[in-house]
């Protein structure tokens, strides 16, 4: 794998020179310290790469000559990590996590035990903070693909309005929750495939409340259980995350 990846929106599909924006062209000359001559990989975060060599280094506008385009496969399956907002600066890592294990979609969550409330200008400032942490971890690990970091929304909200999914999990320390070993096996006896869109429900601290946990059920979630250990939110996210991606691609 080259050592040099920045991101890049062309102006068309097939450029024949990319001029990376001022802050990539400063990660990618100052931070980085690439030179003329190596080998830098352009990507969109939607799958399309191109294989350059770095021929000015402008610390705020980097050109990049192409050599070649490739288009990367996605993953088989897709997971959307609904994530409910925890204290201080956790969220920005699960965000990284998310990113480095595959999650195509972050979902920002307000519940009952929520101790973080955002909104106005602060909330979306902090959007675009996860955005960025989105980006820095895929160029960091290599996902051609970057996941989608959606507003704010209540968690009651979310669990009532989820549609489109083959299979929807909340991770839970209630009793009666299964492991998702058998929860996809099940899946699999009923449709003789595996799920291919999947999304998580991870709690904030002091997991989510009874009654959430009612509606969740009611709306077609089924509770899993990750461990006999109680999780901080950030271990039970990148946890979760990793057990589903791992069957998935297993399956």
């Amino acid at each position: 794998m080259p050592d040099y990846r920045a991101f890049c929106s062309p102006a068309t599909a097939e450029p024949v020179e990319i001029v990376l924006s001022p802050a990539e062209s400063h990660h990618l000359v100052a931070v980085n310290r690439a030179r003329p001559g190596d080998t830098v990989v352009a990507f969109d975060g939607r799958g399309a790469e191109w294989i350059c060599e770095l021929t000015s280094d402008r610390k705020n506008a980097a050109a990049l000559k192409v050599r070649f385009k490739q288009k990367m496969k996605p993953l088989p399956y897709e997971i959307t990590l609904g994530q409910a907002l925890p204290k201080g600066q956790f969220m920005d890592a699960i965000v990284r996590k998310a990113t480095e294990i595959g999650a195509a979609r972050i979902v920002p969550l307000e519940s009952e035990r929520t101790q973080v409330h955002l909104d106005g200008d602060r909330s979306d400032r902090k959007i675009e903070k996860w955005k960025t942490a989105a980006l820095e971890a895929a160029k960091q690990c290599g996902n051609p693909f970057i996941p989608e970091v959606l507003p704010v929304q209540k968690a009651a909200a979310f669990m009532e309005t989820s549609r489109g999914y083959d299979l929807k999990l909340i991770a839970s320390l209630h009793p009666g929750a299964k492991s998702l070993k058998s929860v996809l096996a099940g899946f699999h006896a009923a449709q003789g495939r595996a799920p291919k869109k999947v999304v998580w429900l991870i709690g904030p601290e002091g997991d989510f409340t009874a009654a959430e946990m009612n509606l969740a059920q009611t709306a077609g979630f089924e509770p899993i259980s990750l461990g006999p250990l109680v999780l901080r939110c950030e271990t039970a996210a990148a946890y979760a995350l990793s057990v589903l991606s791992y069957e998935l691609q297993n399956s």
